[in-house]
């Protein structure tokens, strides 16, 4: 017990304290650490590239599109649109209550915990940390063990913008999320697998803590009879491929009609050569997969499933797995019933476009869902399924819309961020109703004589 309350303190008690002081409620304070933690990026350009070229091979223009421009993107938006946002929000009031008027403020959480992941370590832990700041809260940020060049450039970054009491990074292995998941937060965001996603729940819920949880899944994508395929397939290939398939939105699996298999195929072997060439272990722009082990249950998963007809490639030591096409697929075989997470696409086909959608809701609502074809049958596909966010002849570039709320539904997670909805994430929606003296509304005080006249206000 003692151990534990010396941890706590040495966790949690120097941010609750900075909090209590009222600084980051200053929406000047706000502003200008945002500001000057886009200095500080902008200013580590060189370090950024070289950790996520480390970690991931990741050239300069994957970490750019994917991870940096990302973030300063959304900075931007907060800076310029975040003085609006803090204005307590008018709203009407029952007649009945009269004189009174009502409002919702917003008021930051307090101290809140971000995990992220290792795939993009960089963006998954800055862009939630935007909102946190952008709403006036305190932050834990806990980044991957797994990316541990890039874990390194943040924690520079976040001392050189942020007091320790203000913002404190914690690395370590997985007894160090263990022991910060013991502690009370007011707030706790998570972007990871869905398995350890249900034990942050858990853990949270034994403080009543909300949550966000940023998961996964299966994302489907459907190419429509009337679809272009070589623009579907090159948009898909694009969206799969991009940082090796290890991104929590890339199209899982892929639905063509049955006889357009074989011109999709094509048309995907041609865009993965015009991306990386005749060879892409030897291309500056292709990514490699994290770690030997999740390598090794890659090339379980293309082994023991389907046809390889594109790809196939691998090198267990290099951790490269080639961008890879399977074909022949069972709807039951291992790589249809887990989230891949590599670049390894597996192309079903289908007759009836009600079929894939009676295929797709059978399954767990994804994070994302792709459809390539006319609107017609694009708007009934949409109507008839569910899903965090969607695409219409395009893959993954919803998430990149500052505009757009970005977030799972059912087992591919809990909650929305990015733009505003990050900075109403963070912040507690506080209704507050002012009355004032100058008239006393007798109508509502026992014995309720006048309870008919009343009726008519409510």
């Amino acid at each position: 017990m003692v151990e534990s309350e010396i941890r706590k303190e040495e966790y949690t008690i120097p941010l609750r304290e900075f909090f209590y002081k009222g600084t980051t409620r200053d929406v000047d304070c706000r502003i200008g650490r945002l500001k000057a933690l886009r200095r500080a990026i902008t200013g580590q350009m060189e370090e950024i590239n070289a950790a996520l070229w480390r970690d991931l091979r990741k050239s300069g223009g994957e970490s750019y599109l994917t991870e940096i421009g990302m973030v300063l993107g959304e900075i931007d938006y907060h800076v310029k649109h975040l003085r609006q946002w803090v204005k307590p929000r008018r709203l009407a009031t029952p007649l009945a209550f009269w004189p009174s008027k009502s409002r919702i403020m917003y008021e930051p959480y307090g101290v809140v915990l971000i995990i992220a992941p290792w795939n993009y370590p960089f963006q998954l832990l800055l862009e939630p940390l935007i909102g946190a700041i952008s709403a006036g809260n305190c932050a834990v940020l806990k980044p991957s063990p797994f990316a541990p060049a890039t874990a390194e450039v943040i924690k520079k970054i976040i001392a050189a913008v942020f007091e320790p009491g203000y913002v404190s990074v914690f690395d370590g292995e997985g007894d160090v999320v263990e022991q910060l998941l013991r502690e009370r937060f007011d707030y706790i965001f998570f972007t990871g697998g869905s398995r350890f996603g249900q034990y942050v729940m858990e853990m949270a819920a034994k403080h009543l803590t909300p949550v966000t949880l940023e998961l996964g899944g299966k994302s489907p994508c459907i190419v429509g009879r009337g679809a272009n395929v070589k623009i579907a397939a090159r948009r898909t290939a694009w969206g799969k491929f991009i940082n090796a398939g290890q991104t929590c939105v890339a199209p899982d699996y892929v639905f063509v009609y049955e006889d357009q298999r074989a011109e999709f195929v094509e048309a995907v072997r041609l865009a993965v050569k015009r991306f990386y060439g005749d060879y892409p272990y030897e291309s500056p722009d292709y990514p490699r997969i994290v770690h030997r082990e999740g390598t090794e249950r890659l090339a379980r998963l293309m082994h023991s499933s389907g046809q390889v007809v594109v790809g196939g490639e691998v090198n267990v030591e290099e951790k490269y797995i080639a961008p890879t096409v399977l074909i022949d697929v069972e709807a039951d075989s291992p790589i249809m019933r887990e989230e891949i997470f590599g670049p390894i696409l597996p192309v079903l086909t289908y007759r009836e476009i009600d079929d894939v959608i009676r295929f797709v809701n059978k399954r767990e609502k994804p994070l994302a869902l792709y459809y390539f074809g006319p609107e017609q049958e694009a708007r009934e596909v949409l109507n008839r399924t569910s899903s965090g966010g969607a695409c219409v002849n395009d893959t993954i570039v919803h998430l990149a819309n500052p505009r757009l709320p970005f977030g799972g539904v059912g087992m591919s997670g809990v909650g929305k961020y990015h733009g505003k909805a990050s900075f109403e994430l963070f912040s507690n929606l506080r209704s507050v109703v002012k009355s004032f003296t100058f008239f006393d509304n007798h109508f509502r005080y026992a014995p309720y004589k006048h309870l008919n006249l009343l009726k008519k206000f409510m």
